[in-house]
């Protein structure tokens, strides 16, 4: 018997116009070392979508956020922020902060887009070291990033996710703690398990999945993933759980030097291909650049000061324009 064909996969990133030099510094990363995907998708606000069509190309989509999310769901006028925060407001709810809305776009993404898997890479994010897609994430089981046991009862924001996803999900008794972590980086969803979770969740709460989320506001996607995954014979048996993540994280609310970079690489285990350096602590993009040798002077380098495309290029670049 031959072996199934591969899953086709895409990578996808939110962002917004002030992780745009993130984000630069990630698309760089993923041309120079990343490999066997179908597309990148850039998910951004849709008045973001000028500032990022510089970084287009045949396989990276610029994705305005409105095709994605629901129409009753809009954003408040840039000018108008709530401790430095950009707001979505809508008559059947409360306002939601962008990050709220950012999770809502993950999973709106993998059950709207054509592809049958998604890695999911947040800006903060940079490779260096190369990964093909496909061979970790194409099988025929899906890869299910775990952290065992790390949550524990009086965890300030994870404890009431967990119990939040109990209540989206029905579960049928509420989660013993300590209990196993599902956020990380670059993660791997499976579209039929996403569509799965949000039936899921319409049925037990008897409204769209996209407003029980914005209702209950505190909630982690990567949570309610594992969660039903976990809680699901028939997709717990479509995935292989993964106890090691793909990404040495820095968490911590303090600057890296090139130092502590470079510490960070010379940490990595033989299977984390990534960085991730979290915006809020304040990291200068360009150490983290010119630490792990993406300093911007080779051939196709991207920068957020960038000149626009050529014609020639221009002609070939996805942008989507709402």
């Amino acid at each position: 018997m031959e072996p199934a064909p591969q899953k086709k996969i895409a990578l996808v990133t939110p962002s917004h116009s002030k992780d745009i030099e993130r984000f630069a510094l990630l698309c760089e990363s993923i041309d120079r070392l990343v490999h066997s995907y179908e597309r990148h998708y850039a998910i951004v606000n849709d008045d973001d979508v000028p500032a990022f069509a510089k970084f287009a190309r045949p396989n990276r989509v610029i994705m305005p956020s409105s095709r994605l999310l629901p129409r009753w769901l809009k954003p408040v006028p840039s000018l108008v922020l709530r401790n430095g925060r950009r707001l979505w407001w809508s008559f059947r709810t409360r306002p939601v902060h962008g990050w709220h809305v950012q999770q809502i776009l993950k999973i709106a993404a993998a059950s709207q887009l054509p592809e049958q898997r998604f890695c999911f890479i947040d800006s903060d994010n940079v490779f260096v070291r190369p990964f093909d897609v496909a061979g970790y994430a194409g099988g025929e089981r899906t890869p299910l990033y775990i952290d065992r046991a790390a949550i524990r009862a009086d965890s300030l924001l994870h404890a009431p996710w967990i119990r939040n996803c109990d209540r989206l999900l029905g579960s049928a008794r509420p989660t013993a703690f300590p209990t196993d972590d599902y956020i990380g980086n670059v993660i791997v969803w499976d579209k039929a398990a996403v569509r799965g979770m949000t039936t899921r969740i319409e049925c037990v709460t008897g409204t769209d999945w996209a407003l029980a989320l914005c209702r209950t506001r505190a909630f982690s996607e990567y949570l309610l993933y594992g969660q039903f995954v976990r809680m699901s014979p028939e997709y717990a048996g479509a995935h292989e759980i993964i106890t090691e993540s793909l990404a040495n994280a820095h968490w911590d609310d303090y600057p890296l030097d090139a130092d502590g970079v470079q510490a960070m690489v010379a940490g990595m285990s033989e299977r984390e291909v990534a960085l991730c350096i979290e915006s809020f602590s304040g990291t200068s993009v360009s150490t983290i650049r010119d630490t792990v040798g993406l300093s911007g002077r080779g051939a196709g380098a991207i920068r957020p000061d960038a000149a626009a495309t050529s014609d020639r290029e221009r002609s070939d670049v996805r942008v989507c324009q709402g």
